[in-house]
C-alpha cells in the first residue's frame, strides 16, 4: 500500500486547509497584499496576484471599540477562483484572527466541496482551526472528521479522520460503501512531503479488516516512493497456493524497479522482477522470473513442466516514438523451456503463442510502411519443442502508397511486400488420406509489387459502374527442400521463381430505394466480372501466407479471395448477388446479403493443388461455387440475430454455418453461438464439427452480477471448457471471483482447472488471486 495510490490519503489537508480558510477568508483580514508577497509554506495556497475579492452579505459591521469586522447573514465570498458560503465571518484586528461559523461551504477552483460549521484562521494564514469536516471531492471520495487544524504553516492535522470513496452518491446520497479507513490522527506535513496516520483501521461491512498503529505514506505531490505493494495471490492445481508480495523501488524520475517474491506451496520460492526506464519519446521495460521447482513430479510425465526443474525468462519490451509519424519498438522473450511463462501465468507472457518482434512502422496521409521480424515461442509443453521448430520465422515489409491525384479520374495505388520465412524443421502433417505441407524446412524470400487503378461512374438512372486496372509481379529465392513423395503437385525445384498478374474488372450495383409509411427499403443487386490470366506455378511454390481462408458472404465481392500473398486468384471470375437492408420505424434493422461466384474461363485456382489444399472444400474448387448468403436482425427488445452460410451448389446441403443469437436488456446479456463445419477431407478435416458456445451475465441486485461460459464440442460430447464467476462492482469496490474448467486432451496446460480472485478499491489499489476472465467475458 506504501507506494501505491497515495493521493487520496492526504486529500484532507490539501483540500480542507490548503485551500479553504487561508485562501478564502484572507481577503477579509484587510492585509489582502500579504497572501502575494509572504513566503507560503507547500501547504499554503496559490492565489493569483490580480485576483479580486467578491463579498456578498446581508450585513457588515464594523465595531471601533472591539476593532472587528463582522459579515453576518448568507456570507458570499469570491475570491481568487475559491468560493464560500457561511453565516457569519468575523475577522478580530487585535488577536489577528479570522472566524467563519454556521453552515460553512468552501468550493475549490478544482470543484473539491468542504464543509464545516466552525472555521478559525489566523491573519498570517500559517495556523488554522476548524470543527466538524466534511469534504467531497471531484473523484467522488469522501471525508471527514470531528476537527482539523494547521500548525507553523507546515503541518496539517485532522482528529478522527474517516476516508472513503462513493461513486455512487452522485445519483444516491443514501448509498454506503462497503469499505472506509479510520484514522485517530492524519497528519500531513507539508516539508516532508508525506501523510502520518495513526491508528489507523481499514474496515469492509463496518467490521475492521486491517490495523495499522502507525503507517507513513507520501502525500499528493509524491507520485513515486520506493515500498511495498499489494499483495498478489493465485491458486492453480499443480502450483498450489501462490502468494507474492511486490516492492516498488523508485530509482530516479526516469526509472524505476518491481521485484516481487513469490511462494508456492507445491513448487516453492519464485523471483519475479522489472525494470523500467522512460525516455522522452518511450519507455523500455527488462524483466526477469526464475523457479526452481520443489515438486515436479505432480505435473504430467513426458512434459517440460516435470522434466525440467530451475526454470526461467528474461524479456523485453520497447516502444518509441521517433517522430508523430515514425514508431519503432519490440516485443522479445527468451526461456529455459517452452511452457515455462505459461504455466507460472507470467503478465504478458501466458499466451499459448507468444510472439517476438521488432519492428518499425510509419503513417503518413497517403502512404504506410511497416518492417517487422518475428519469432513464435509455442508454450506446449512438448520437452522436444517440434511444434516451434515447425514455425517460420519470418520477417515482412509492408508498403502501401494512393496517389494524391487522380490519374485518369481515377485512384491509383500501391503495394508492395516482401516476405523472407526460415524454418528449421518440415511441417508436414497427414489427416486421414490427405497430407499437408504447412511449412517446409528451409528458407524462401518473395517481393511482391501491384499497381491498381479504379474510377466510379454513375449514370442516369442510379447504375454504379466501377472498371479497375491491376497489375502484379513476384520474385522469388527458394532454397527450400521439396516436399516428399506425398506430395501430388509439381513443386518447382529452381533456386528463383518469377511470375505476374493482370486483372480487368468491371463492377455494377443499381441501388433500388423503396419507402413505406414505416419503413424504408434499399435492395442492391450487384455484378463483378474479372479477367486474369491463369495463376502462375500454382501449387509449384510455397505457400506461408494463404493457408486457411472461409469463403462466405462477406468475401464474396474480393478481387482475390486467397487470405495472402503466396497464392493468386487467376482465370476469369465473376461475382454475383443480392444486398438487402430494411429500416423500420418500430426500431427493427433487417441485412442480408445472397450470392454466387463462377469460374467463366481459365484455370480455377481453388482447384489446383499446393503444399496445404487451400482451396479443397472451400465451395469454390468448382467453375460454379457454392451459395453463400448472411442474414442479421436487430430489434428493439434486445434481439438480436445473425446467420452465415454456405450451401452446396448441388444439392443445397449445409456445408458450414455461423449462427448466433443474443439478448441483452439492463439485467440480462446472454449468446449463444453455433458453428457447423462440414467434413473437408481433401483439406485435412475428417469429420464434421460441431461447436456450440454460450456466454451469459445476469445481473440479480444493484451491483451485483453472476456470469458464465462454456464452450461443448458435439462431435465429441466434449465440455472443452467451462466457467462460473460472481462479481460485485458499484465502482468503488469491485469483487470477483471465478472458477474456470479446460479439458485439453493435447497436455499443452499444465492446470486443468483454476480459481481466480479480485478485489480492488477505488484509488487504493488491487489484491488479485490468477485470472477472473473469461471467454467471451473481458470485462467481468
Amino acid at each position: 500500500m506504501a507506494a501505491g495510490n497515495r493521493g487520496q490519503l492526504s486529500v484532507i489537508a490539501t483540500v480542507l486547509f490548503a485551500g479553504v480558510a487561508a485562501c478564502a477568508l484572507a481577503p477579509l483580514a484587510s492585509v489582502p497584499a500579504m497572501a502575494q508577497t509572504r513566503n507560503v509554506e507547500a501547504l499554503a495556497p496559490s492565489i493569483p496576484p490580480e485576483a479580486k475579492l467578491i463579498l456578498a452579505a446581508n450585513e457588515l459591521v464594523y465595531n471601533r471599540d472591539t476593532e472587528k469586522v463582522t459579515a453576518r447573514g448568507a456570507v458570499q465570498i469570491n475570491y481568487g477562483g475559491y468560493q464560500l458560503v457561511a453565516q457569519q465571518v468575523v475577522y478580530d484586528q487585535k488577536t489577528g484572527q479570522l472566524h467563519a461559523s454556521g453552515d460553512i461551504q468552501f468550493i475549490e477552483p478544482t470543484g473539491n466541496r468542504v464543509y464545516a460549521q466552525e472555521l478559525t484562521l489566523s491573519d498570517d494564514f500559517a495556523n488554522g482551526f476548524a470543527n466538524a469536516l466534511r469534504i467531497e471531492t471531484t473523484d467522488l471520495t469522501k471525508i471527514a472528521a470531528i476537527s482539523g487544524e494547521r500548525v507553523n504553516g507546515e503541518e496539517l492535522i485532522l482528529n478522527r479522520g474517516v476516508y472513503t470513496a462513493c461513486t455512487p452518491c452522485a445519483t444516491d446520497p443514501t448509498h454506503r460503501s462497503l469499505w472506509q479507513i479510520k484514522a485517530e490522527r492524519v497528519v500531513q506535513n507539508g516539508r516532508t512531503h508525506t501523510v502520518r496516520l495513526e491508528h489507523a483501521r481499514f474496515e469492509m461491512f463496518g467490521k475492521p479488516i486491517a490495523y495499522f498503529p502507525v503507517l507513513e505514506v507520501p502525500d499528493h505531490t509524491v507520485k513515486r516512493k520506493t515500498g511495498v505493494l499489494f499483495p498478489r495471490i493465485r491458486y492453480a492445481q499443480k502450483l498450489g497456493l501462490g502468494v507474492g508480495v511486490p516492492y516498488y523501488f523508485a530509482i530516479a524520475p526516469d526509472m524505476d524497479a518491481t521485484v516481487t517474491p513469490n511462494v508456492y506451496t507445491k513448487q516453492g520460492f519464485l523471483l519475479d522482477g522489472e525494470f523500467r526506464k522512460a525516455f522522452h519519446n518511450g519507455l523500455v521495460t527488462l524483466r526477469a522470473a526464475g523457479i526452481d521447482q520443489t515438486s515436479p513430479g505432480v505435473f504430467t510425465e513426458g512434459t517440460s513442466d516435470r522434466e525440467v526443474n530451475g526454470r526461467g525468462i528474461i524479456a523485453s519490451q520497447g516502444a518509441f516514438q521517433i517522430n508523430p509519424r515514425w514508431a519503432f519498438g519490440w516485443d522479445l522473450m527468451a526461456q529455459t523451456d517452452n511452457n515455462f511463462a505459461r504455466t507460472y501465468d507470467l503478465s504478458n507472457f501466458n499466451d499459448r503463442i507468444v510472439k517476438n518482434q521488432v519492428y518499425l512502422n510509419g503513417l503518413g496521409q497517403r502512404n504506410y510502411f511497416d518492417l517487422r521480424a518475428f519469432y513464435f515461442d509455442v508454450q506446449d509443453a512438448d520437452p522436444d519443442d517440434v511444434a516451434e521448430r515447425q514455425q517460420a520465422i519470418p520477417q515482412t515489409l509492408d508498403y502501401e502508397y494512393i496517389a494524391p491525384q487522380p490519374v485518369a479520374g481515377g485512384q491509383l495505388s500501391a503495394t508492395v511486400n516482401l516476405t523472407n520465412v526460415e524454418r528449421d524443421r518440415l511441417d508436414e502433417t497427414e489427416i486421414g488420406s490427405s497430407f499437408r505441407f504447412p511449412g517446409l524446412e528451409g528458407g524462401t524470400t518473395r517481393l511482391t509489387s501491384e499497381l491498381e487503378w479504379k474510377r466510379q461512374f454513375v449514370v442516369p438512372g442510379g447504375l454504379v459502374f466501377t472498371p479497375l486496372l491491376a497489375a502484379r509481379g513476384d520474385a522469388l529465392r527458394l532454397n527450400m527442400t521439396p516436399p516428399d513423395f506425398h506430395y501430388e503437385g509439381n513443386f518447382d525445384t529452381d533456386d528463383s521463381a518469377t511470375r505476374y498478374m493482370l486483372t480487368a474488372g468491371l463492377e455494377a450495383r443499381y441501388p433500388i430505394l423503396i419507402t413505406t409509411d414505416n419503413s424504408s427499403h434499399v435492395l442492391e443487386p450487384v455484378a463483378q466480372v474479372y479477367a486474369r490470366p491463369n495463376e502462375q506455378l500454382a501449387g509449384g511454390l510455397p505457400n506461408e501466407d494463404a493457408q486457411s481462408f472461409v469463403f462466405d458472404a462477406t468475401n464474396l465481392f474480393e478481387r482475390d479471395k486467397f487470405s495472402g500473398f503466396d497464392r493468386i486468384e487467376g482465370g476469369t471470375r465473376a461475382n454475383l448477388g443480392l444486398r438487402y437492408t430494411g429500416t423500420f420505424d418500430a426500431g427493427y434493422t433487417l441485412r442480408s446479403l445472397f450470392g454466387q461466384s463462377y469460374q467463366l474461363a481459365g484455370k480455377n485456382s481453388f482447384a489446383s493443388h499446393d503444399l496445404v489444399n487451400a482451396g479443397a472444400n472451400s465451395g469454390l474448387q468448382h467453375d460454379s461455387s457454392d451459395y453463400v448468403s448472411m442474414v442479421g436482425i436487430d430489434t428493439p427488445t434486445g434481439w438480436a440475430l445473425a446467420y452465415s452460410t454456405r450451401l452446396d451448389r448441388n444439392d443445397l446441403s449445409l456445408q458450414r454455418a455461423d449462427t448466433r443469437i443474443g439478448f441483452e436488456n439492463h439485467r440480462l446479456q446472454a449468446a449463444m453461438t453455433y458453428t457447423r463445419i462440414a467434413a473437408q477431407p481433401l483439406y485435412g478435416s475428417d469429420s464434421d464439427q460441431d461447436e456450440l458456445q454460450t456466454i451469459a451475465a445476469l445481473k440479480f441486485r444493484d451491483y451485483w452480477t453472476v456470469f458464465g461460459s462454456a464452450t461443448y464440442d458435439m462431435n465429441s460430447n466434449n465440455l472443452a471448457r467451462s466457467g462460473i464467476g460472481i462479481t460485485y462492482d458499484d465502482r468503488d469496490t469491485i469483487f470477483s471471483i471465478v472458477y474456470e474448467n479446460t479439458r485439453d486432451s493435447s497436455q499443452t496446460i499444465a492446470n486443468d482447472w483454476s480459481i481466480g480472485a479480485r478485489l480492488s478499491f477505488r484509488t487504493l489499489g488491487d489484491i488479485n488471486i490468477g485470472d477472473t476472465t473469461l471467454d467471451g467475458f473481458d470485462d467481468y
